[in-house]
């Protein structure tokens, strides 16, 4: 529970704006992710040239072309070798692709609902909070842009909560299980077929690992390889789809699994620190489960193809380091505390990676008049405002972490988007809250829900998290693509969106 809390909006707290920096090392860095695959782009025009002489070839051409390579041997096999090394090469360096199959996303029963009243009265009734403490809370959910059937586990229900180790596994276990559950019975896939695993929750790392609960209850196989990301915050998804890509390129023709979680249960602040109150009011109960694949098999019954990921960390910076930081306050109590510089820190992150993710994905015209007023304004005008990219141009859809409801107007303004662009990150905000690293897989839940998802559509996930990082993953829909069964939004989608 981190990134992206809601901190009441001020001029000097705002995101930076983008028109006024960009620093040119990072459109190099993403210029070079784009030259790394300067081998496929030559090969490329060399055998369209090889295919178009090819065919304009005669009978009479090609004998003679025979006569010529039998009194040239030497040549025929250099050009033999040449060929052999240059697919050799290809072959060996060529990313394997990476599908992603089918998501699940937990929604919790009914019964773990919390109303702004009923938060509210349970806030008073334990005693822990003075009244400006909960007068500040009050205020915080009137703005925050949450719904009233978000939910909170079982053991914020009790008066006085029960938070507890067994009860924060068992909410753990709830949430994992429930998503994966659903997952292997949409796509009748065999957990013991899985083998890679990589779980990633910030907060709450137990022993056994949350993996290893994992492992045990679907009796996963032996040779799992098995990861569990903590203190990574709610880009940590992100990072975890990453992870799983890298281990796919190494390990062929299998499955990964990545299970994105946050726990609420012993990580609620009982104090009356403002800064550390504003995770109790944003962050609900949520989770994902991904099923991702690298056999070409699978291509035509995936839903998406992973295109790029692009991750930035600040954590080099104090500030940026500091500014989402799990401590205790005076009276010893533990929480999250969210500085008052976060939207400015992520702001900055988020432009170092928009910067890298640029070349990567956008029209070569965007990327000349980008590149153009960028190297005017460092050559002779230093006051020059520089050409913002219209990212609109490169992708379809916007999975922007649902972290608050100032993260998500901030980003509609500098990104210049529209309001449907930002739309299935509202809607999850209001009906699911702050879920974590876990939102973005919400958001595309109800892009499909609403079916707006076709083929060749791509999709920006968006995520930051404690470090403070900032991540990008970028899918590329391979069909029309429907909501799954059981989607979190099957019986509610009608109702969106709400203003």
């Amino acid at each position: 529970m981190d990134s992206g809390g809601e901190i009441r909006i001020h001029q000097q707290r705002g995101l930076p704006d983008f028109l006024q920096s960009v620093n040119l090392k990072y459109v190099k860095l993403g210029y070079h992710y784009l030259i790394s695959n300067l081998l496929t782009l030559c090969f490329i025009p060399l055998i369209i040239i090889i295919s178009i002489e090819s065919s304009q070839m005669n009978i009479k051409d090609l004998r003679q072309l025979w006569i010529h390579l039998q009194y040239n041997l030497v040549t025929v096999i250099t050009c033999s070798a040449f060929l052999v090394f240059g697919f050799t090469v290809f072959i060996m360096t060529r990313p394997k692709p990476v599908y992603l199959i089918d998501y699940s996303c937990y929604r919790a029963p009914d019964h773990l609902k919390a109303p702004f009243n009923q938060f509210m009265e349970h806030s008073r009734l334990t005693g822990d909070f003075d009244d400006t403490s909960l007068e500040f809370q009050r205020k915080i959910l009137e703005r925050s842009g949450l719904g009233e059937e978000t939910y909170v586990p079982e053991a914020m229900h009790y008066v006085p909560p029960r938070p507890s180790m067994a009860a924060a596994r068992e909410e753990a276990e709830q949430v994992m299980f429930g998503a994966l559950d659903n997952l292997f019975t949409n796509t009748q896939v065999n957990p013991k077929s899985i083998g890679i695993l990589v779980v990633n929750c910030s907060l709450f790392n137990p022993t056994p690992s949350l993996s290893a609960m994992i492992v045990n209850k679907y009796r996963l196989r032996g040779n799992i390889r098995s990861f569990n990301l903590g203190g990574m915050g709610c880009s940590a998804g992100v990072i975890a789809i990453d992870l799983a890509k890298d281990m796919l390129q190494v390990h062929r023709n299998t499955y990964a699994v990545v299970v994105s979680t946050e726990n609420i249960t012993q990580n609620w602040y009982f104090g009356n620190k403002k800064s550390m109150l504003i995770p109790n009011c944003l962050f609900r109960v949520g989770g994902s489960a991904v099923l991702l694949s690298n056999e070409s098999g699978d291509k035509r019954k995936g839903k998406y193809k992973l295109v790029h990921v692009v991750r930035t960390h600040r954590g080099a910076d104090d500030k940026a380091f500091r500014c989402v930081y799990q401590e205790q306050d005076d009276a010893g109590k533990t929480g999250v505390s969210l500085s008052k510089d976060l939207m400015a820190i992520a702001g900055g992150a988020l432009k170092t990676n928009i910067t890298t993710l640029g070349p990567l994905v956008l029209p070569i015209s965007e990327q000349l008049l980008f590149f153009t007023t960028l190297v005017v304004k460092k050559l002779l005008n230093k006051k020059m405002t520089p050409y913002i990219p219209d990212f609109k141009l490169a992708f379809d859809h916007f999975c922007i972490h649902a972290g608050g409801r100032a993260v998500i107007d901030e980003l509609e303004k500098n990104l210049q988007l529209l309001p449907v662009h930002v739309e299935a990150s509202r809607m999850t905000l209001h009906r699911f809250g702050n879920t974590s690293s876990s939102s973005i897989w919400y958001e595309l839940a109800y892009i499909e829900a609403k079916l707006r998802m076709q083929k060749g559509n791509r999709v920006w996930q968006i995520a930051f998290g404690s470090g403070f990082k900032c991540n990008s993953a970028v899918w590329e829909a391979l069909r029309d693509v429907k909501p799954s069964c059981n989607c979190p939004w099957e019986d509610c989608i009608d109702m969106y969106p709400v203003n």
